[in-house]
Order: structure tokens, then C-alpha cells, then sequence
């Protein structure tokens, strides 16, 4: 009775050997070629991608992502050629992506606006560019964030959804930017003469540029002076160093002209030191 019965298990075995091990093979030769074809089909992503111009930053995560889609995709071959249920399988994957996609939606906005900046490229490395009140040179673009460097010099990291919905201005993106610096002069001074003061301070200051030339106009009126406004035109890399040194040179050429201006607590002209 017992020998029947391990005539009978062991001719199960033998069945079951016969039916899962061509399977068994047949998933190892997938397996084995499969990876193959997919390490090269990335190696061809990855130079397709450096031919196109995508950035350093993006190109080896497309490359990775690439290559865990292809041999999810060759796993799932196997699987199937092994007679597993995938059905389960894929309900699972599915409800599982749903969740963490909605518990990582904040990141998932960062992360899809981060590859539009590696794409589009609004702004790369070495730009100075202002995000709503957020100004400073660009240090690093990564996948969920935009790294920037203030004139304080403090890194601002800035989540990248930020950027897709927001203006952003990139000051380096003609190579130069314009100042904007306010200057006041009483009513009974005469503007001719005081925009040529200006301008005369403003030859003195180095790293303004002499193209285009800087502009001085009056801005508006006020109760107690006359606003003016003066753009000079300087690099990106200078855009602090200018403006500490144009605003200085103005003050002290107001100074040698004795141009007075009027205090904000009162109507009374007074005197500007040096």
C-alpha cells in the first residue's frame, strides 16, 4: 500500500517535472537574453539622450527609469511563461501606486515640474533668476528642487512646482541685467543738471556697462521731492557690487554740487553729507 502510494507521488513529480521544466528553461533563456537586449536598449536611450541635449541631471535618471520599466516588463514575461496569475498581480501594483501617488502628491507635482525644467531648460546653472520674491543665482536643478544662492549668500531651495507656477524672470538670459536705483532731488533743482551729475558719477563707476547706456529720468512726484530713477546697465555676476558702488558715487557727487533734498518729517531743505 505504501509503495503504491510513492509510485504515485513520484509519478506526480515526474509529471510535474515534465510540464514546469521546458517552462523553467524557456524562463531562463527570457531572463538571460531578455537583460541582455535591455542593457543594450538603455546604453541607445542613454546616447539618444545626450545627442538630444537633455541635461546631465536628467539623462541618468530617464536612463534608470528606462531600465526598470524594460526588465519589470521581462519579469513580467517570466511570470507569465511560468503560468503564474497575473491578474492578482497587477491589482495589487495598481492599488499600491494609487496610494503611494496619493500620498506623495506634493512630490510628484515637484518631481513632473522638474523635468519639465530639465527640458524646457527656462534657466540652467549659473543664472540669476527671481521666483516670485526669491532672487539669487542658480546653483543646482534637481528632479524636485531648484537650489539658489541669495547676494546674502543663503541657499534657497526652492520645490520646483514653485517655478512651473510662478514668473519667473532670468536676469541672465541676454547676458546683462538693468539696475533700478531711485534717487530723490528737490523741486527747485534743476533736472538737466542734476541727470548730468548723475551721469558724470556713473562714468566713474567701473563695471557699468558702456552699451546700452544708462538711463535717468524722473519716475514721479511726491509731496516733498522729486523721484528719479536711474538704470545702468552692468553683468549678472555684478549686480550688487554696482549698486552699492552707484548708489555711493551719486551720494557723493550730490555732495560736491551741493544738491540738497527734502527730509520725509518735514518740508525743510536740508544739507547731504558725504
Amino acid at each position: 500500500m505504501e509503495f503504491d502510494k510513492l509510485n504515485e507521488y513520484f509519478q506526480i513529480a515526474i509529471d510535474k517535472a515534465v510540464f514546469y521544466l521546458p517552462r523553467i528553461i524557456a524562463a531562463g533563456f527570457i531572463l538571460w537574453i531578455g537583460f541582455k537586449i535591455v542593457r543594450k536598449l538603455v546604453q541607445l536611450i542613454s546616447t539618444a539622450l545626450k545627442k538630444t541635449g537633455f541635461s546631465e541631471t536628467l539623462r541618468p535618471f530617464l536612463s534608470s527609469t528606462a531600465s526598470i520599466i524594460l526588465k519589470g516588463t521581462v519579469l513580467f514575461v517570466i511570470a507569465s511563461v511560468l503560468g503564474a496569475d497575473l491578474t492578482g498581480l497587477v491589482a495589487i501594483l495598481a492599488a499600491a501606486g494609487f496610494a503611494v501617488g496619493m500620498a506623495l502628491q506634493g512630490s510628484l507635482g515637484n518631481f513632473a515640474s522638474g523635468i519639465l525644467i530639465l527640458t524646457l531648460k527656462p534657466y540652467k546653472i549659473g543664472d540669476w533668476i527671481q521666483v516670485e520674491d526669491k532672487f539669487g543665482r542658480v546653483e543646482e536643478i534637481g528632479i524636485f528642487s531648484t537650489d539658489v544662492l541669495t547676494p546674502g549668500n543663503k541657499i534657497l531651495i526652492i520645490p520646483n512646482s514653485k517655478v512651473t507656477d510662478s514668473v519667473v524672470t532670468n536676469y541672465s538670459e541676454k547676458g546683462m541685467i538693468r539696475l533700478e536705483l531711485e534717487v530723490t532731488m528737490p523741486y527747485e533743482e534743476s533736472f538737466p543738471k542734476v541727470q548730468q551729475i548723475i551721469s558724470s558719477a556713473l562714468q566713474g563707476v567701473p563695471k557699468i556697462l558702456e552699451s546700452p547706456r544708462p538711463e535717468i529720468g524722473i519716475l514721479n512726484f511726491d509731496s516733498h521731492n522729486i523721484q528719479l530713477i536711474v538704470r545702468p546697465y552692468v553683468l549678472p555676476d555684478d549686480f550688487w557690487e554696482v549698486t552699492f558702488t552707484a548708489n555711493k558715487a551719486i551720494k557723493r557727487a550730490f555732495n560736491k554740487s551741493n544738491i540738497a533734498v527734502a527730509y520725509s518729517e518735514g518740508i525743510e531743505i536740508g544739507s547731504i553729507g558725504e
